[in-house]
């Protein structure tokens, strides 16, 4: 079983989009891919439950029919940061729980790939935060740039921080519209900065200018 966490530099950059689009990459290639969204801040009460957007968008990118409140453990109202919505609801994220619904799907998997919520050092609670729990589960992580002003400075503080804390496997450009101007430069900077190329490319069309290497990212998964 091998784990990748989805990381962004920020919110709003198109993490669930990358995120589906290395699961759908994945099921492709014949592996059995469970999706995960430990923590979501934007749910709506339904007759089903509580759900999430992009914990659907997830499950519906896999193929398979997993169990929503496995793979999303704690489903917050408010679309606001986790920590308050938690608060708000009286909730307590507790990471041991998160962790049994990780193993409940890798015990299914091939793969699991994990969808944080935010940028990677959102807080879920007084005393944790995304880097403490990847950190404690030695999760890697693959960062999603978004394409736009201010990526550069982005980017590199957060592939700091990430590998303070845990493997960073590497790292997706999700180009975003307004088309940023020299994007090709800003990629290449990042590539000498980050020390390797993008493993994928997301066009702003919503298409993919270059398809996951997903033999790599998988390759750097084992270690």
């Amino acid at each position: 079983m091998k784990t990748v966490f989805i990381a962004g530099t920020d919110t709003e950059i198109g993490k669930t989009h990358v995120a589906c689009g290395l699961v759908r990459a994945a099921a492709a290639a014949g592996l059995r891919v469970a999706p995960f969204k430990p923590v979501a801040a934007g749910c709506e009460d339904t007759a089903a439950g509580r759900r999430n957007e992009d914990a659907e968008a997830l499950i519906a990118a896999s193929g398979r029919d997993w169990d929503y409140a496995t793979v999303n453990p704690y489903a917050l109202r408010d679309p606001i940061a986790p920590h308050l919505a938690a608060a708000d609801e009286g909730v307590t994220v507790d990471p041991a729980r998160i962790a049994a619904c990780h193993a409940a799907l890798a015990a299914e998997a091939d793969l699991v790939v994990i969808e944080g919520a935010g940028g990677w050092t959102v807080p879920l609670g007084p005393a944790l935060d995304f880097p403490a729990l990847v950190a404690e589960r030695a999760w890697p992580v693959l960062l999603v740039v978004g394409m736009r002003l201010g990526c550069l400075n982005h980017a590199r503080l957060s592939a700091e921080s990430i590998a303070r804390a845990a493997p960073l496997l590497g790292w997706v450009a999700n180009c975003l519209p307004p088309r940023q101007p020299r994007l090709s430069d800003n990629i290449a900077s990042l590539e000498a900065w980050l020390g390797a190329p993008p493993l994928a490319v997301f066009d702003d069309d919503g298409g993919m200018a270059q398809p996951f290497d997903l033999d790599t990212l998988l390759r750097r998964i084992s270690g």
